[in-house]
């Protein structure tokens, strides 16, 4: 048996130990869950009903790690990989799952998770599947570490299960057609050009309009039904623009219930939630931290002759300063960054009070953490819908209603 690392603890298991357990469940990092003797054991690449055999790396307070040896009875829900690169590269969780039960237990871990973190039972929607499950990514970035010897090795992602390291990603079958076209063709000129990089460095291929751009610094388009959007190009878009009309689509039906005349767009970024809402509104107003952005957010209103919409770089700890929409008629869209929305912004959105507000979250678990402080503000959960913006990963979009 293979020594195990210094700061290895031998119990409840050793290094190294083979040992045999059902799956129950999957942890919202994707990994499978199980039990031996009542101690929890995570295992990635297995699924719930499994009897599997699984080989101990590691042992923590109040359960252990394991690697899949193999799957001894498989459930009807496995599937065959797309990609021959699943489980080392660490980009996708779920190839090995089914669509149908990959939609299923996204809608499920919402749940659990609004149970376990806020002690809150409340009927979860099913998932929205993604119009297309494979090559749907309109942007990836490969990176690469520094040159050895002069040449550049593996291009790619970081493998799974370690936080370091690079797996080399020739082709990927989530990534738009567009990008794997183009990515042979970028790859050759980075190991072309391996004595020009003193360090490692991240590439970019953004599909935009039947091409790929690889400047960051570039204007690029997007398109959402009928409304066009630019950005620069390593700036930060929804990535999987075949489900953005009902996406969109789905926060405006939930902003305008009830009677609201006004939109505050609180993380309008270069405009997305802002413009493709703006018809059912009389008026709205992007707010962003970022000038920049807002720049963005008014040229894409001028460009797609939107008249009713106003765009303010506010700076954090005034968001709403400078709205004057009654309250009491207004919904409020937040679409905050994966760690969620700061303790200010939540204290200044309570004091707003607007009539709704539609949280768009990418992180189901942080958007829960606010759920709980908006429902002490006095804001009642209405609906919660998950979308799935990115088949075969463990990532979702969730929207949750509330109402004042």
């Amino acid at each position: 048996m293979q020594r195990p690392p210094k700061k290895f603890h031998p119990h409840p298991f050793e290094y190294h130990q083979e040992i045999d357990l059902r799956i129950d469940a999957l942890s919202n990092l994707g990994e499978g869950i199980g039990r031996v003797d009542g101690w929890v054991v995570f295992v990635p690449f297995c699924l719930p009903g499994e009897l599997v055999r699984a080989r101990v790396f590691r042992n923590d307070k109040n359960c252990s790690k394991a690697d899949l040896v193999e799957v001894l009875e498989p459930s009807p829900d496995r599937a065959e990989p797309g990609c021959k690169l699943f489980g080392t590269c660490g980009g996708c969780q779920y190839q090995h799952l089914g669509y149908e039960a990959q939609l299923a237990w996204k809608t499920r871990q919402v749940g659990e998770l609004m149970q376990h973190m806020a002690g809150v039972d409340h009927p979860v929607l099913p998932c929205i599947p993604s119009p297309k499950l494979w090559n749907y990514r309109s942007k990836i970035t490969p990176h690469f570490d520094r040159p050895k010897d002069g040449e550049i090795g593996p291009i790619g992602f970081m493998p799974n299960g370690r936080r370091s390291g690079i797996i080399d990603v020739p082709q990927c079958p989530i990534a738009m057609e567009e990008i794997n076209a183009a990515l042979p063709r970028e790859r050759a000129s980075i190991h072309q050009r391996a004595k020009m990089f003193k360090r490692g460095a991240t590439l970019l291929l953004r599909a935009t309009e039947g091409r790929v751009e690889t400047n960051n610094a570039a204007v690029v388009t997007e398109h959402v039904g009928d409304i066009s959007f630019d950005f620069l190009a390593g700036e930060f878009f929804q990535n999987n623009p075949f489900i953005l009309p009902a996406f969109t689509g789905h926060v405006a039906a939930e902003a305008c219930t009830g009677g609201t005349r006004f939109l505050v767009d609180a993380y309008c970024g270069s405009g997305l939630f802002a413009l493709t809402l703006a018809k059912s509104f009389e008026q709205v107003a992007g707010v962003e931290v970022s000038e920049a952005a807002t720049d963005w957010a008014r040229r894409n209103a001028e460009s797609n002759g939107i008249t009713n919409a106003t765009f303010l770089a506010a700076s954090a700890e005034a968001i709403f300063a400078d709205i004057e929409f009654p309250a009491s008629e207004t919904a409020v869209v937040i679409d905050p960054p994966r760690k969620g929305c700061s303790p200010e912004f939540l204290s200044q959105l309570i004091a707003f009070g607007p009539a709704r507000v539609v949280y768009v979250s990418c992180d189901p678990a942080t958007q829960v953490r606010d759920l709980a402080i908006l429902q002490e503000g006095g804001f009642k959960l209405e609906k919660v819908q998950p979308f799935d913006l990115f088949p075969h990963t463990r990532h979702l979009e969730c929207v949750m209603t509330l109402v004042r």
